[in-house]
């Protein structure tokens, strides 16, 4: 019985340390700890230098050894399971949208904003079909806005907005492989503070779109500053909108992620989405316009049915984004990791 306790006990002993030792191997000097990929048992390769893992939803991923970089990605978005978290984005963005939109627009007529503008501005970043079911939204909401309004849209948009950004932010975590340890109110404040820094990003485009030249004049009439002056701010006017969607990635890839990440680590990730971002955009809206009949097959519900697929589209970018930079992330740590070894073998 004594020999039984104590084989008991050696074994209980065995799978602690184990554990600790594999806690130890996923930590870095940073304190994060990162979640370990899970071989695939009920299927192996014909290959000797291919693997299978355990993606999110329990399916094969295949890594390849040694892979490029455009095969890692392949890797990271077959075994985070990509396209299940994009339709979780397009929901919870669906659900936000409204809000955010009804938000926004009450703080219109502080401005003296037309609102002819701010269709037009839908329209450039937008499919058609979006922005014709979204003017009648414009229209009553300027139309009847109030201080009311105003306060229930605030509460409204930032829990609503919140959520979309929460989502966002667990797939950051998902694409570097990090274990989320923050408290619900950390959580919930950060993604607060996303959606705000993403209305006033919003704000700050309507402003200088439509008090640009006003701007421009007081820079380069009262203060006085050379024409050429003048030439370089009308073309920050023309991409500003393009300026603040990347600023905006930038702040939230570095942020968002249960990491500790430099500026210039995140910058490929935002250069990749607000690319894409743009393009998907204005290809989606000459799809939809030129060699789509949603009208005939979803009627009313068609513009519906074409935003939440724009969503969708929008959500797989911002991932494909934060996967590049996890990517390139974790092949930095590799080096650095085997730079330590190599120094600690000569040493």
């Amino acid at each position: 019985m004594a020999n039984k306790s104590s084989s008991s006990d050696y074994l209980n002993q065995a799978k602690q340390e184990n554990k600790e030792e594999k806690a130890k191997k996923s930590k870095n000097k940073s304190g994060e700890t990162f979640v370990e990929d899970v071989e695939f048992k009920s299927k192996t390769s014909k290959k000797p230098d291919e693997a299978f893992y355990v993606s999110k939803i329990n399916k094969p991923a295949k890594y390849k050894e040694n892979p490029n970089f455009f095969q890692s990605l392949m890797f990271q978005f077959s075994k985070d399971n990509t396209s299940g978290m994009a339709a979780q984005l397009a929901y919870y963005f669906l659900l936000a949208i409204f809000p955010l939109l009804i938000f926004l627009l009450t703080l219109v007529p502080l401005f003296q904003i037309d609102q002819q503008m701010i269709t037009q501005f839908i329209q450039d970043y937008a499919p058609s079909q979006i922005s014709d079911m979204l003017e009648g939204v414009i229209s009553d909401v300027m139309s009847g806005s109030s201080g009311g309004l105003l306060s229930v849209g605030l509460i409204v948009t930032l829990w609503s907005a919140s959520n979309g950004m929460t989502a966002l932010m667990n797939s950051f975590n998902v694409a570097y492989d990090v274990e989320d340890n923050r408290n619900f109110f950390v959580a919930k404040s950060l993604s607060i503070v996303f959606t705000i820094i993403l209305s006033l990003s919003v704000l700050l485009t309507f402003v200088l779109i439509v008090f640009g030249e006003q701007i421009g004049n007081l820079m380069f009439g009262t203060i006085g500053l050379d024409q050429q002056f003048q030439t370089v701010w009308s073309w920050v006017r023309s991409l500003l909108p393009v300026l603040l969607v990347f600023i905006v990635f930038v702040v939230i890839y570095t942020t968002a992620p249960n990491i500790k990440l430099q500026i210039k680590a995140v910058i490929p990730g935002a250069i990749f989405t607000t690319i894409a971002f743009l393009l998907a955009s204005w290809g989606f809206s000459i799809y939809t316009s030129n060699f789509s009949n949603y009208n005939a097959t979803y009627g009313a519900i068609s513009g519906v049915i074409i935003l939440i697929l724009w969503l969708y589209i929008t959500g797989i970018i911002i991932i494909l984004g934060a996967q590049i930079n996890a990517i390139m992330h974790k092949r930095a740590m590799r080096k650095q990791r085997e730079g330590n070894a190599n120094n600690e073998s000569t040493a």
